[in-house]
């Protein structure tokens, strides 16, 4: 099996045996490798101990960011590479990491701590794969296996049984019988990894090409409860609405698999209608109502992106979004999408687009759509054609209205406010001279 290594790559390869010690590319970027993918990043395990490694590198940048963990980084110019030596472990008493390190100049010892067969692979142009779990065996039948015992495996790390999760979910393979009944044994033990480490497979799983396979895969486990137990109540939650032909959890699940793989998107997605089972209200024609939920949601989900330490700007992004997730009149005119796009933002209307339409096409069949897309080329019209939707864009400014002898505070605002809309509707209006006398006939 021929396999292309980048050239930065063999230079570390090749320098590390130049100086007497077994390297091999190794984990991740062997599996992707065997199926055919080019690998985002490769890691490199070698028999050269830190301070060999150190000094196989004295002409190059090296970072220690794991010295005592057998880690050392080698930077290339834009390529930073982590180079570890073989290595087995001691016991590991936070759940986490392993008490102790023991180096090796043995490569199946450093393979045999790894998480899973489909990972514990090795390669060098040299000796060729290294296999030793028969990891290459279960790519071919799409299987997600512990190496050695799970409950050990998952007992060492637990953030593991996520692991099993996402790479199930991203590379479309199953997980194994004992794996799969070792992660619903222990899924409890994910209360105790940090939000951090969550949020990094949560996301990874979430821009996968059917990120929804991930999400039941975690309700099968008993895992969801522990990750988002906010979605656990919409799991079967009757719509109790002809517009809606899915429960609240199978419609969740399917606008997730119809965004686009963007994370903001993905995220609003996931969260848009989780506000649902604590809105319905049933008329008297036992109809289903959910006034408010979208509010309720976007609420939601800001503190599920809080409990995983998101940035303000994702946060942000998907709690606009799912607060506007409900406006996509068939009629809305000009002025009210410019409203649309200044509370969005130019750089995110367009992702709003595509959570609407999947939340649409997910609600019912034959559902027509063609006033979106319709929506999408008028938007593109006005923000082509410059055309103003947030008053920094009047081409007049609080000093010209303090200027028109009013006086500072709330009325230079509301002038202001009142321009705009008066521009939104005719943007021929937006010169300063036409501007003047609007505030003349109006204010004065």
């Amino acid at each position: 099996m021929d396999f292309y290594i980048p050239e930065f790559i063999n230079t570390i390869l090749n320098a590390l045996e130049n100086a007497g010690y077994q390297a091999y590319v190794v984990g991740g970027c062997v599996r992707d490798m065997i199926l055919g993918k080019t690998p985002h990043d490769y890691d490199i395990t070698t028999s050269a101990n830190p301070d060999e490694i150190q000094r196989t590198f004295k002409d190059y940048k090296t970072l220690l960011v794991g010295k005592q963990f057998g880690t050392v980084v080698v930077v290339q110019g834009r390529n930073n590479t982590e180079i570890t030596t073989f290595r087995s472990e001691g016991k590991y008493l936070d759940g986490r990491r392993p008490s102790e390190v023991f180096f090796s100049d043995d490569v199946y010892d450093d393979l045999s701590r790894r998480d899973f067969t489909i990972n514990a692979i090795a390669y060098n142009e040299k000796e060729g794969i290294i296999d030793p779990f028969n990891g290459q065996k279960d790519i071919e039948c799409k299987t997600i296996r512990c190496v050695g015992n799970p409950k050990e495996r998952f007992t060492e790390d637990h953030l593991r049984i996520l692991r099993a999760v996402r790479l199930s979910t991203q590379l479309g393979f199953e997980i194994e019988e004992n794996t799969y009944n070792a992660c619903k044994d222990l899924g409890d033990t994910l209360n105790g990894i940090s939000a951090e480490r969550i949020r990094e497979e949560l996301f990874k799983m979430l821009l996968s090409e059917n990120p929804s396979n991930g999400i039941r895969l975690m309700k099968d486990l008993n895992i969801l409860e522990v990750i988002i137990p906010e979605l656990v109540n919409t799991i079967d939650f009757d719509q109790k609405n002809p517009n809606h032909n899915k429960d609240v959890f199978e419609h969740i699940m399917c606008v997730l698999d119809n965004t686009p793989p963007v994370l903001s998107i993905r995220l609003a997605a996931l969260f848009h209608d989780i506000g649902k089972p604590h809105t319905l209200i049933v008329d008297e024609r036992d109809i289903g109502h959910f006034y408010g939920h979208d509010r309720l949601s976007a609420e939601m989900a800001e503190k599920i992106l809080l409990r995983f330490n998101s940035s303000k700007e994702l946060t942000d992004k998907v709690s606009i979004m799912i607060k506007e997730h409900m406006s996509y009149h068939n009629d809305m005119k000009d002025r009210g999408i410019k409203r649309q796009i200044n509370r969005v933002g130019k750089e995110d209307i367009f992702n709003l687009l595509e959570l609407q339409k999947a939340d649409r096409l997910c609600s019912a069949d034959n559902v027509d759509i063609t006033f979106l897309f319709e929506r999408e080329e008028e938007i593109h019209r006005i923000l082509d054609d410059n055309e103003p939707y947030k008053k920094n864009h009047l081409n007049i400014d609080g000093n010209d209205i303090i200027d028109l002898d009013f006086k500072e505070g709330k009325i230079v605002g509301e002038i202001l406010d009142y321009l705009l809309e008066k521009v939104m509707e005719n943007p021929e209006l937006n010169e300063k001279e036409k501007l003047i006398e609007i505030v003349k006939e109006k204010f004065k």
